[in-house]
């Protein structure tokens, strides 16, 4: 089996032209016209290579290369981007499941099992979750998607009916149980541990949870130059007491693997010379453990209360999603490092303290993870870089996988 770089380095730069404009980076946010385009794209490309391809009412986009019999293996990653991100994340794990396919077709490989490419749709978590895998898995209701709004106040029904998607459509892409035999998935590492190692490949053992929610701290807005200090009701106030205690209060309800991220905030008025009277702010709460992760949950909101208590703010906590601490499957793992060994490439077997599609489809199916170096550590941004050298090690190593597990 012989991978075509040059072939998908092509995919992978085609595919970044989806969501390309005057702002840095690439803008492919999910279920936007840039996010819908590449996935018409994708799909011719799955449909040249011979698969029966089609999108899900979910907006999972799918390739199948009916083989063999039972449960198919399944291989692939997400399409759509944060505002602003990089070449490789999502991107690289669906073009390499793609390229890898390509490559077995070519090599004369006949599976004894079906083979399938899957691009999810909404896996950077827009509307607050792992929407495509969630449909795959099942964990989707009706009462979720008609409650979830983005950050931006889009609603997601909205969005799914301006794109000829439907809640119905969503639950009805449900997998059967047994259906699948297992998901691989090929992803930048989006940290610093295999450059720092100078290790071209990562097998990922777990991956963190997270919770998602966003904050809101009310007070009153007021003249900066006539309202003494000490009569303030300041909501930035509040938003730096707690963000300043955020080291501390890992160090108490935490652990090494413990992450808590304040990412957007958003200050009203929003004029110089007005105290804010209001800040809303994302909080991103991340751990390998469950047991941990709770631990962090009431901290957190301890911490919050004791915040807008002390500047006599108001304060609403809205959840947006959690996302369960999840071990990838042993076999899955062992099979990875055996097929890294025979390639002769050193992996390091390593946490992600990043969410992926492998995380929620592990309720469907077993589920492995393969990581790449990221130069810098640098992901989510224009800057986020993977040498193409360890895009095919990955590549490699992905392919003699689902060669082994659809033989």
């Amino acid at each position: 089996m012989d991978i075509d770089l040059e072939r998908l380095r092509s995919d992978l730069e085609t595919l970044a032209d989806f969501g390309r404009s005057a702002r840095p980076g690439i803008n492919r946010v999910s279920f936007s016209a840039a996010d819908m385009a590449g996935r018409a794209w994708f799909l011719e490309r799955l449909r040249e290579a011979g698969l029966e391809a089609a999108m899900d009412g979910a907006g999972n986009v799918c390739g199948l290369w009916h083989a063999g019999e039972g449960p198919r293996v399944m291989a692939g990653s997400h399409l759509d981007t944060v505002p602003e991100g990089g070449l490789f994340d999502g991107a690289l794990g669906a073009c390499a499941a793609l390229e890898c396919v390509r490559a077995l077709k070519e090599s004369g490989f006949e599976p004894a099992r079906p083979l399938e490419v899957v691009a999810t749709a909404e896996e950077e978590g827009r509307f607050g979750g792992m929407f495509g895998a969630q449909a795959l898995a099942g964990r989707l209701t009706a009462d979720w998607i008609e409650a979830a709004v983005s950050d931006g106040g889009e609603r997601l029904v909205d969005a799914l009916a301006a794109n000829g998607l439907s809640v119905e459509g969503a639950l009805a892409a449900a997998r059967p149980k047994g259906s699948v035999a297992a998901f691989l998935e090929l992803h930048v590492e989006q940290g610093p541990l295999l450059e720092a190692r100078g290790l071209p490949l990562g097998i990922v053992e777990g991956i963190s949870g997270v919770i998602n929610w966003t904050v809101r701290l009310s007070g009153r807005a007021n003249h900066s130059g006539t309202t003494p200090m000490a009569l303030r009701a300041d909501a930035f106030a509040g938003l730096a007491a707690f963000a300043a205690g955020i080291p501390a209060l890992i160090e108490r309800a935490g652990g090494p693997e413990s992450r808590i991220t304040v990412g957007r905030v958003e200050l009203q008025p929003g004029y110089p010379h007005t105290i804010p009277g209001q800040a809303e702010f994302s909080l991103i709460v991340r751990d390998l453990e469950e047991a941990v992760l709770d631990r962090l949950a009431a901290a957190c909101r301890d911490e919050l209360a004791a915040a807008a208590a002390g500047q006599g703010l108001g304060l609403s906590i809205l959840d947006q999603g959690r996302l369960a601490p999840t071990a990838c499957d042993p076999c899955l793992i062992a099979l990875l490092q055996e097929e890294a060994e025979a390639l002769g490439r050193p992996a390091l077997t390593m946490p992600s303290g990043a969410g992926h599609d492998a995380q929620t489809l592990l309720s469907l199916c077993p589920a492995g993870l393969i990581f790449v170096p990221s130069r810098g550590g640098v992901s989510h941004a224009p800057e986020e870089w993977t040498d193409w050298a360890d895009v095919a090690a990955g590549t490699e190593l992905l392919g003699r996988a689902l060669r082994r597990l659809a033989s």
